[in-house]
């Protein structure tokens, strides 16, 4: 199957991030095992009918067409990298179409929800009260993702230099500068962290048990506070990445220059969030273009 090879290629030379490469496998297993049980068939030998109707069958079972999408993108690059390696002659999902899916726009919390939710925490100075204040600002003020937030460490912290170094993906490091309010805030967070931490532990946001905080623990803290603050259907630590890079935008922030703060490689990927300033822009479009003053007849 080469199945093995193909993640540690991933792994040491795309440096891919392990909920990626976990997504990846688990993919590709699920389909050598179909291909096994329905055609006695292998990942290298299997043609595209019969990889197509296993999407076909996912499909039947409800599986959303985004969902299909990812795998099957999975399944490309796989083979991809087999063609490369000189296990196969050609990809059989060389023309796969990817299915047509429904553009979703997240819409992201406002400033006044967010102050809503920091309000909502009971501020007596418990550690857990401190740390949940500090993660809503630190994705709030940052734009990192979860994922960035869960792996920085304290010494990526630099306090009196104002500015925290973060980890994005495959490994790529950029600088975000600290605001005032989130410094304190540190300040407040950090004695609170010592006495639960072993001294050799570099997590810089923890759980109770003094270990590096987990995925299920930042989605808590925000679902928690901000179902009580938003009528927003999906309140998850990625509507506060939103929320940052979109009230950029509508204070005049360069795109060039949130791009760079958030982390992305191209500006196709922060263009996205120009969408949800669209209806800002049109308002001031409206107001101020001169063919829409209105005049005395």
């Amino acid at each position: 199957m080469a199945i093995p090879q193909f993640i540690d290629y991933l792994r040491l030379e795309r440096n891919y991030s392990a909920h990626t490469i976990t997504a990846y496998e688990r993919d590709l297993l699920r389909l050598s095992e179909y291909l096994k049980e329905q055609y006695d068939t292998t990942l290298r030998e299997a043609g595209y009918p019969m990889l197509r109707s296993y999407l076909v069958l996912l499909r039947e079972d409800g599986v959303a067409a985004r969902s299909i999408n990812r795998k099957a993108s999975s399944y490309k690059s796989y083979y991809n990298w087999c063609l490369v390696t000189n296990r196969i002659e050609s990809s059989p999902l060389e023309l796969h179409q990817s299915l047509k899916t429904k553009t979703r726009q997240t819409v992201p919390f406002s400033e006044s929800e967010v102050q809503s939710a920091l309000q909502a925490i009971d501020h007596d100075g418990s550690f857990a009260s401190v740390r949940d204040a500090l993660i809503i600002q630190l994705l709030y003020t940052t734009g990192m993702r979860r994922a960035e937030l869960i792996g920085l460490d304290l010494l990526d912290v630099d306090i009196a230099g104002n500015y925290i170094k973060v980890t994005g993906k495959r490994d790529k490091q950029r600088i975000v500068p600290l605001l005032q309010p989130v410094k304190l805030l540190i300040k407040q967070y950090l004695p609170l962290r010592q006495p639960l931490c072993n001294v050799t532990e570099p997590a810089f946001i923890v759980s109770q048990f003094g270990k590096r905080c987990y995925p299920k623990l930042v989605y808590r803290v925000i679902n928690e506070y901000f179902s009580e603050a938003s009528t927003k259907l999906k309140c998850s630590p990625h509507v506060l990445r939103h929320a940052f890079a979109t009230q950029l935008l509508d204070e005049g922030a360069h795109l060039n220059a949130v791009k760079e703060l958030l982390g992305h490689a191209s500006l196709a990927s922060t263009q996205v969030y120009t969408h949800s300033s669209m209806a800002k822009l049109k308002g001031v479009h409206r107001n101020a273009h001169p063919r829409n003053q209105r005049t005395n007849p």
